[in-house]
């Protein structure tokens, strides 16, 4: 018997996912639970510095300290447990601190999934709070609540949550191509796939199909989802699909893109290889796992 489990598609695997740590609301409930993580003996911090993780390079790893090596810090957000024992984040300097502050996507590139995707919550949290101290309902300073998880504001009252924006990421397919794309700011021979906020109101299947038309002027019909992925640049969700193309005569939206093109599976192969006449993503993007997983059902 078909399953509604089984996988329409080869099971595709996203970089920045499988954390190891156990996100726990229990800890988050009062302040008392969250005092006595913070007193656990095998308690551990991360320190970001400008966004960026202290890095063990030796693992390379996280380089985790303990309390008493943790500067004070005006944001300090409780990660979960790992292995049963707590894990927090802090923003702070790392001068004078075991590590090397390194660039959050070049880390996470470094490390494996598990790291990285320890990365990503830290960040993600740590920007929302440097950006949220005032309320946006009044305008009144806010205060940390709920481990991280939260900010009241000290005026009206109103409660505010980290915030994550989905994003739409998809292949536009025709038969043996795919749609690709190239925006200015990327080096030139580089190809990605198309991508786009979200709009209000507008369901994923609608923002794929709005964007490819806007972006590329192909109109598209079915749509199917991949895999999603976080990307703490600084919160977005990326939700990976695939779209039947209805039409197939490319109008570039030069304002959003440089240059979009039709390429054949054996180009794709090639540019997964490093031999091609394009380079694509890095293994942490969803866009390549999006090519992979394409080249990979067409086989």
């Amino acid at each position: 018997m078909t399953s509604l489990f089984d996988p329409r598609f080869p099971l595709a695997h996203t970089g920045l996912i499988g954390s190891p740590i156990e996100r726990d609301d229990r800890i988050q409930r009062s302040p008392e639970t969250l005092w006595a993580a913070r007193m656990h003996p095998g308690a551990r911090w991360m320190v970001l510095d400008g966004l960026n993780p202290l890095i063990d390079e030796d693992g390379p790893d996280i380089a985790w300290l303990r309390r008493s090596e943790v500067p004070e810090a005006a944001v300090e957000v409780y990660l979960g447990l790992e292995d049963g024992s707590p894990r927090f984040a802090v923003g702070a300097s790392a001068a004078g601190l075991p590590g090397t502050p390194v660039d959050a996507r070049r880390a996470a590139m470094l490390m494996d999934d598990g790291r990285a995707a320890i990365i990503a919550q830290a960040r993600s949290l740590i920007d929302w709070h440097q950006r949220h101290g005032f309320c946006a309902n009044c305008g009144a300073p806010t205060e940390m609540v709920k481990a991280g998880y939260g900010r009241d504001c000290s005026g009206c009252g109103a409660e505010h949550f980290p915030r994550t924006d989905p994003v739409v990421i998809m292949l536009a397919v025709d038969g043996d191509r795919v749609l690709l794309g190239r925006q200015s700011r990327f080096p030139p021979g580089f190809l990605s796939a198309l991508a786009g906020f979200v709009e209000a109101g507008e369901c994923f299947e609608d923002a794929v199909r709005r964007e490819i038309r806007e972006e590329a002027g192909i109109l598209t019909g079915r749509v199917a989802y991949v895999a999603s992925q976080p990307w703490p640049f600084p919160s977005s969700l990326m939700i990976g699909c695939f779209a039947e193309a209805l039409s197939t005569e490319i109008t570039i939206d030069e304002v959003e893109m440089e240059e979009v093109r039709w390429l054949t599976r054996d180009e794709c192969v090639a540019a997964l290889a490093g031999n091609g006449s394009f380079t694509v993503p890095p293994p942490m993007a969803i866009a390549r796992t999006l090519l992979e997983t394409w080249v990979t059902a067409t086989a």
